[in-house]
């Protein structure tokens, strides 16, 4: 599997279950046996990968909640193994069906904790029940994304600090 993963970082464009078969040793029927197709396989192997769900940060604050939510994803964009398959993902996401609904999956899930977070915020009288609760994960988690892939600048608590007070400060209250 560690060979597969590693196989997988570097990108899916080329990867075949004929390689997947070269590489680990394994016959091709023995993969077929537990993945019907490469996208089964590709997307077991991510789900095994996975560092679990996150529990919803409760600070007392929606600042707090927010901060802590987005330091931690920080940490996990530069060191987590998934951090460097996702874009993989998000390029086969355009092509296959199959990987479109996974990642989907897989965005809902990660940024499910924040959400809660938003929503208890709501709850607590600290964003009005209007707000577009969707736009506010977008423009709090899209900058983080931006520098881990686009400007390969650091993401780091200063960072995390001054987007979560621009995107709150905007955030009908």
């Amino acid at each position: 599997m560690t060979a597969f993963i590693r196989y997988v970082e570097a990108g899916l464009g080329e990867l075949t279950i004929d390689d997947v078969s070269r590489r680990s040793g394994v016959a091709k029927t023995t993969i077929y046996r537990h993945w019907p197709n490469r996208a089964a396989l590709v997307i077991d192997a991510c789900l095994r990968m996975d560092d679990g769900d996150q529990p919803p940060p409760d600070t007392g604050s929606l600042e707090g909640d927010v901060s802590a939510f987005l330091k931690n994803l920080a940490g996990l964009l530069v060191t987590a193994r998934w951090s460097s398959i996702l874009p993989s993902i998000v390029d086969a996401a355009e092509h296959e069906p199959m990987f479109a609904d996974f990642h989907s999956t897989i965005q809902r899930r990660h940024a499910a904790p924040l959400r809660a977070a938003l929503e208890r915020a709501v709850v607590r009288g600290e964003i009005q029940p209007s707000a577009d609760l969707s736009a506010v994960v977008a423009a709090l988690l899209g900058p983080l994304f931006y520098r881990r892939w686009f400007s390969r600048e650091p993401v780091d608590d200063k960072f995390v600090d001054l987007i979560v007070r621009a995107v709150l400060a905007a955030v009908p209250r």
